[in-house]
C-alpha cells in the first residue's frame, strides 16, 4: 500500500511540474485552449489517443461488453483503430486545421457560427457542448472512482475527490499545453502497461493466441442473434451501433476533433494520423481482449459473484486474482493516465464553450483575453465540481452513460461539421435542422422505447429511462439521420451568400497555415510587449 501510494503521489507531483511549467507559455485564450496551434505530430497523435480511451473504456466498455459479447467487442477494436482514428485523420484534419485558421476559429460553436453565417448557432451549440459534456466527464470520474477504492483501500468519495483535484489543478495551471505535455506523458504510460495487460491477462490460458481461442468457444461466445435482454433488439444491431458510436461517432465530437486545430503544419498530419492509429490498437485491444476474456476466466462467476449485475467490477477483479500486486500499481498509473487526458479535453471544451462562445471573452474589447483566461479557469473548476456530484451518486449505468452522451454530442455536431467542410451547398436551416433532429433522436427514443417496450416503466422513472438497453440504437441513430435530413433540407432552403461561401471555400494557398501561425505569434509577442511597457 505504501508503494502505490508513493507512485501516485510522484505521478501527482509530475502533473503539476508540467501544469506549471506550461503556465509560463499562457498569453491569451487561444494559448489556453489550442496552445497557439504549435503542436506538433507526435503530440498531437497522443493527445487525440488519450482523449478517445478513458476509465470508461477499461472498466466500464471492457467488463460489461466483454461480459456480454466476448471476443465479438474486437470488431469494436477495429472500428476504432480503422475509422475512429486512421480515417478521421485521414478526412478531417488538413481540412479542419484549414479553414478553423481561415475563420479564425478555436472551438466548435465558433466555426460553425461563422461557416454557417448565423451568430445565434454558436450560443446553442455552445450550450449542446456543456450540456452533454457532464454526464460524460462524469461517467469517467465513476470509472476511476470503482479502480482507485478497490486497489489504494480508500472510500469511493475520497477517490474521486482525489482525481477531481488532480485534474482541476493541472489544468487550471497550464491549459492545453499542460493537457500536451501530460498527454504525452500519459500516453507513453499507457503503451508500456496495456502491452503488460495483455501479457499478464492471457497467461493463464497460455498465451495470447490460445486465450483468444479460448474465448472464441462457443461457450464463451454469445450467439450475436439473441437479445441482449427480454424483448430487445438482437445482439449483432447492438454491437454493430456501439461499433458506430465509438468509432464514427468521433468525427463530430468537439474535444476530439479540437486536436486537429491545433497542429503546427500541415505535413505533421500524416505521421500523426498512423500514430494515433496504432495507440488505438493498442489502447482498445488491450481492454476489449481483457473484458472478452472474461467469460473463460470466470465462466459461471460472472452470475455466483453478481458480476451480471454489477458490470463495472470485472475488470477490477480479474486484475486481483490473475496479475500479480506489484502489476495493479502499474494499472492504477495506465487508467489514471487515460482518464486525466480524457477528463483535462473535457473540462477544457466545455469550459471554453461557455467563455469562448456564450460570453464572448475572446473577442470583447480591450483585455478580454485575460479576462477570458481567468474565466477558462473558473469554469473548469466549475465543470469539475459538477461532474463530481453526479459521480458521486454511483449510478449503475456508466456505459449507457457514455453512449448517450456520445450519440447526443454527435448526433448534433456530426452533419454539420462534416458538411460543412465539403459542401459548399450546406445551409444554415440544412445544418440546424440536421443537428436538432440527431438530438431529438438521442434523447427522445429512450423515453419514448421504455414506455411501450413490455414491461412499461413506471412514469417518471428517468433512472429507468437512461438505463434502457436501446440506448446504443438510439445514439447511432442520431449520428446517422442527420447526415441524410441535412442535404435534404439544404436542397429547398436559403443559401448562403455567395461571399460567405467563397471565403469559406477559397481556394487553399501555399503557406497559408504556417503564415497564419507566424502571424499569430507576431501579434501575441507585439501585445506581450505592449503589455509590459504600460507596465513601466
Amino acid at each position: 500500500m505504501a508503494a502505490r501510494i508513493g507512485i501516485i503521489v510522484w505521478y501527482v507531483v509530475m502533473n503539476i511540474a508540467i501544469g506549471w511549467w506550461s503556465a509560463r507559455k499562457i498569453r491569451n485564450v487561444g494559448d489556453f485552449f489550442i496552445g497557439g496551434r504549435k503542436i506538433g505530430p507526435w503530440m498531437s497523435a497522443f493527445a487525440f489517443g488519450t482523449t478517445y480511451f478513458s476509465a470508461v473504456l477499461f472498466i466500464g466498455y471492457a467488463g460489461k461488453l466483454g461480459s456480454g459479447f466476448g471476443m465479438h467487442t474486437l470488431w469494436i477494436v477495429a472500428g476504432n483503430a480503422l475509422v475512429g482514428s486512421l480515417l478521421s485523420w485521414w478526412v478531417l484534419a488538413r481540412r479542419t486545421r484549414t479553414l478553423t485558421t481561415r475563420l479564425d476559429a478555436i472551438t466548435m460553436p465558433e466555426f460553425l457560427a461563422a461557416r454557417y453565417d448565423w451568430i445565434p448557432y454558436r450560443g446553442i451549440a455552445a450550450l449542446v457542448v456543456f450540456i452533454f459534456l457532464v454526464p460524460y466527464s462524469a461517467s469517467v470520474y465513476q470509472g476511476l472512482g470503482e479502480l482507485f477504492a478497490v486497489n489504494l483501500g480508500i472510500g469511493y468519495l475520497p477517490a474521486i475527490a482525489l482525481m477531481a483535484a488532480i485534474t482541476g489543478i493541472y489544468l487550471l495551471m497550464g491549459g492545453y499545453m499542460a493537457v500536451i505535455w501530460t498527454d504525452m506523458f500519459h500516453g507513453i504510460l499507457q503503451i508500456f502497461g496495456v502491452v503488460l495487460l495483455v501479457t499478464l491477462m492471457s497467461a493463464p490460458l497460455g498465451g495470447i493466441f490460445p486465450s483468444i481461442a479460448a474465448g472464441l468457444r462457443p461457450e464463451n461466445t454469445p450467439a450475436l442473434s439473441m437479445p441482449t435482454a427480454p424483448g430487445m433488439i438482437p445482439g449483432w444491431l447492438t454491437l454493430t451501433c456501439l461499433v458506430l458510436i465509438t468509432s464514427f461517432g468521433v468525427w463530430g465530437m468537439p474535444q476530439m476533433v479540437q486536436k486537429f486545430y491545433s497542429i503546427k503544419k500541415l505535413e505533421h498530419i500524416k505521421p500523426a494520423m498512423w500514430m494515433s492509429t496504432v495507440f488505438a490498437l493498442l489502447m482498445a485491444g488491450g481492454a476489449y481482449f481483457t473484458g472478452g476474456l472474461s467469460r473463460a476466466l470466470l465462466g459461471d462467476q460472472i452470475k455466483t459473484m453478481g458480476f451480471d449485475k454489477a458490470p463495472d467490477k470485472i475488470v477490477p477483479f480479474l486484475l486481483h486474482a490473475h496479475t500479480p500486486e506489484w502489476f495493479w500499481i502499474l494499472v492504477l498509473l495506465l487508467v489514471l493516465a487515460a482518464s486525466m487526458s480524457t477528463l483535462a479535453s473535457l473540462v477544457l471544451v466545455s469550459s471554453a464553450a461557455v467563455s469562448v462562445d456564450l460570453l464572448g471573452y475572446r473577442v470583447r474589447g480591450a483585455g478580454a483575453d485575460k479576462k477570458g483566461v481567468l474565466v477558462l479557469r473558473l469554469l473548469c473548476g466549475l465543470f469539475v465540481g459538477i461532474s463530481v456530484v453526479i459521480a458521486a451518486s454511483q449510478i449503475s449505468f456508466i456505459v449507457n452513460m457514455m453512449a448517450f452522451s456520445w450519440g447526443a454530442l454527435a448526433g448534433f455536431f456530426i452533419a454539420p461539421f462534416i458538411y460543412g467542410l465539403f459542401w459548399r451547398k450546406a445551409t444554415t436551416a440544412g445544418a440546424v435542422s440536421a443537428g436538432l433532429t440527431g438530438l431529438a433522436i438521442a434523447i427522445l427514443t429512450p423515453i419514448l422505447w421504455r414506455f411501450h417496450a413490455p414491461p412499461p416503466a413506471p412514469v417518471g422513472t428517468l433512472i429507468a429511462i437512461a438505463k434502457s438497453p436501446v440506448i446504443p440504437l438510439s445514439s447511432a441513430l442520431a449520428i446517422v439521420v442527420p447526415l441524410i435530413v441535412l442535404p435534404i433540407v439544404s436542397s429547398f432552403t436559403r443559401k448562403l451568400s455567395p461571399e460567405v461561401v467563397e471565403k469559406v471555400f477559397a481556394p487553399e494557398v501555399a503557406g497559408e497555415i504556417e503564415a497564419a501561425a507566424a502571424l499569430a505569434e507576431t501579434d501575441a509577442k507585439a501585445a506581450e510587449e505592449a503589455a509590459q511597457a504600460a507596465a513601466q
